[in-house]
């Protein structure tokens, strides 16, 4: 949003001069809830979000957020299928769990199988050629160690990929599901249980427990229905691009704001 646009959205709120607080974000204090604003930047594609004067950045002790179209631009599964041949197939199934139209963990079982005789190298080439941080990523990351608040990377993704993100962004621990190799070649299933929405709720949960955090002291950030029980456990959820359903759920919605714009949401 450039200052212009800003000006004409603190006169629709009836708000206080707009204050730039980040490229292309702005604050207008003392602004009337109003759905012909919210209307009004849907319309010029600008996310709008109601944040609490008493909600401060320093105060956050945890954000966990989910790793395939959230952090990173692609579904890794649909991807490592796209090697098989199967790509159209896997993401079909993919949009049904993320819609929830289908239980996440029959979906992941089904999708799994369909891996089943890929040699297990080919993974990495899924990471190098096609894996890439979505826009702001970065940036919300080194924004939460700059403030010394932990990071939890949690997903119903496979832990070759969130190891080596982990690992790329600094962040402090990830959950994943882990795909078994017999021979060098996937086999078609997973080991150990399924993460799934009710397990990235459990984990989310343990680290906050662990912690010692109040509720308000939490953040997730998500894009699919297996986020919705982790982003209820949160004080703030933040739906990023995310599915309709999810965008209903959460605290708030960022359809357009790189994935930094989180930051934006807290003064």
């Amino acid at each position: 949003m450039n200052a212009r646009l800003a000006a004409d959205a603190a006169r629709l709120a009836g708000a206080a001069v707009p204050q730039q607080v980040a490229a292309g974000a702005w604050r207008l204090r003392a602004a009337a809830r109003s759905p012909t604003l919210e209307a009004w930047c849907a319309a010029h594609r600008l996310d709008c979000a109601w944040v609490p004067e008493e909600r401060r950045f320093a105060e956050l002790r945890l954000l966990a957020i989910d790793m395939d179209s959230t952090l990173i631009t692609i579904e890794c599964i649909d991807e490592i299928g796209a090697l098989l041949g199967r790509k159209a197939e896997i993401a079909a199934i993919t949009e049904e769990a993320m819609r929830g139209e289908i239980p996440y963990a029959e979906s992941l079982a089904r999708r799994v199988a369909l891996l089943a005789g890929l040699e297990e190298a080919a993974l990495e080439k899924v990471y190098r050629d096609t894996l890439a941080l979505s826009p702001g990523a970065e940036r919300l990351i080194e924004g939460c160690r700059s403030q010394q608040i932990r990071t939890l990377l949690v997903s119903g993704g496979f832990t070759f990929f969130t190891e080596r993100v982990r690992t790329r962004l600094g962040i402090d621990e990830a959950f994943a599901n882990e795909l078994e190799v017999v021979d060098g070649r996937l086999s078609g299933r997973l080991r150990g249980s399924i993460v799934d929405a009710g397990a990235k709720a459990a984990r989310f949960r343990e680290v906050a427990a662990r912690l010692r955090l109040q509720k308000s002291q939490t953040l997730a950030v998500g894009d699919g229905a297996n986020d919705l029980a982790m982003m209820a456990e949160a004080g703030v959820s933040v739906a990023w691009r995310a599915k309709p359903r999810v965008r209903v759920a959460a605290t708030h919605a960022l359809d357009f704001s790189d994935l930094d714009g989180v930051l934006n949401l807290y003064t």
